[in-house]
């Protein structure tokens, strides 16, 4: 269910002027109005301050009070993984060469006496070999990997960004540059040093900056400059979207194999929902790939009282354009064709 944007008067503490307050977000699903820079989660039903992401690994978002730890935790993760990488491979050296040594001529250590009795506690067979060896892949392959998550959050924080800000920015010259606007979009939390921007996240306490309901902004921009380019992109998505009619059912399943060969092996890897269809309904796209297409399904009022939207990636094959659509709008059929 979405957050919707609507007019409101009157704030938190009520010390925001009104040009402010037209812009506050109000959650309908939490029932509250929304801080800036926030973002409603699907998986945990909440509004989540400074929303980075979603982390299925940690079962959680990461925003505006476990920032700094998630990142932490993305750098301690590898240097770990790189100690156990060295324990594995020392291991493997002394058992198979029976002799360990650090490069210089003067520091070897014999390890002959491994051949001698005592036998180890452990005996190094196959087996054990090829479950280091497993190991040693697993403990380089979880460095390779968080160590570039590691590289990317320390990208945007260092830009006082997060990725969903990000995004947002990317789509910002994207919409001024399909237009061909006199403007230019400046992200309005960067304040210009990188060092500003790496204290806002992480301090010596282990508690972050301000409150999470105001930020320090650059001049020229105000508290809801992001917000109101967010508004522009939604309303450039919907004079975009392109209005199908449902021609043939869908159960929702993520790799259906009933809707071709390609549409099963081209399935979004996202965590984005997928919605059941059913004939005759409609749906309004905003996006799409070759095979598959994402949009919101158009509802009855009276049928889906106390539901605002449902919305999810669909096979493009069990949709067709409506005629009054077809002529006009281009939309998502263009979008991202080699996708």
């Amino acid at each position: 269910m979405p957050c919707l944007l609507v007019p409101a008067l009157s704030l938190w503490g009520g010390n925001r002027n009104s040009q402010d307050s037209m812009y506050l977000q109000y959650c309908k699903v939490c029932q509250a109005y929304k801080a800036p820079r926030s973002h409603h989660c699907r998986k945990c039903n909440r509004c989540v301050m400074k929303m980075d992401h979603h982390c299925p690994w940690i079962n959680n978002c990461c925003g505006y009070q476990n920032h700094a730890s998630f990142t932490l935790f993305l750098l301690l993760a590898p240097l770990g993984c790189i100690h156990a990488a060295f324990i594995f491979v020392m291991t493997m050296y002394t058992q198979l060469y029976n002799r360990l040594s650090f490069g210089w001529n003067t520091v070897k250590i014999d390890m002959s006496a491994a051949r001698r009795d005592p036998l180890p506690i452990i005996p190094f067979g196959l087996a054990a070999f090829a479950a280091t060896l497993f190991a040693l892949g697993l403990a380089l392959g979880t460095t390779i990997a968080v160590g570039m998550l590691f590289f990317i959050q320390m990208k945007i924080i260092l830009r006082n960004k997060t990725s969903i800000e990000s995004w947002i920015e990317e789509k910002a010259k994207d919409r001024i540059q399909y237009y061909q606007l006199d403007e230019v979009f400046v992200f309005p939390y960067d304040m210009g040093s990188r060092w500003k921007n790496f204290k806002q996240v992480f301090t010596w306490s282990g508690v972050p900056e301000g409150d999470g309901l105001e930020w320090p902004i650059r001049e020229g921009c105000h508290q809801y400059s992001l917000t109101i380019e967010q508004l522009k992109q939604k309303a450039d998505k919907r004079v975009r979207s392109v209005r199908y009619k449902v021609i043939e059912d869908y159960s929702g399943a993520c790799c259906p194999l009933n809707k071709g060969i390609k549409t099963f092996f081209t399935s979004p890897c996202t965590e984005e929902p997928r919605i059941k269809l059913q004939r005759g309904e409609f749906i309004l796209a905003t996006r799409g790939l070759r095979y598959w297409l994402y949009g919101d399904k158009i509802l009855d009022d009276s049928f889906t009282e106390g539901v605002s939207r449902i919305r999810g990636w669909f096979p493009r094959n069990c949709v067709e354009k409506c005629p009054c659509d077809a002529e006009t709008d281009q939309g998502p059929e263009d979008e991202k064709k080699t996708r």
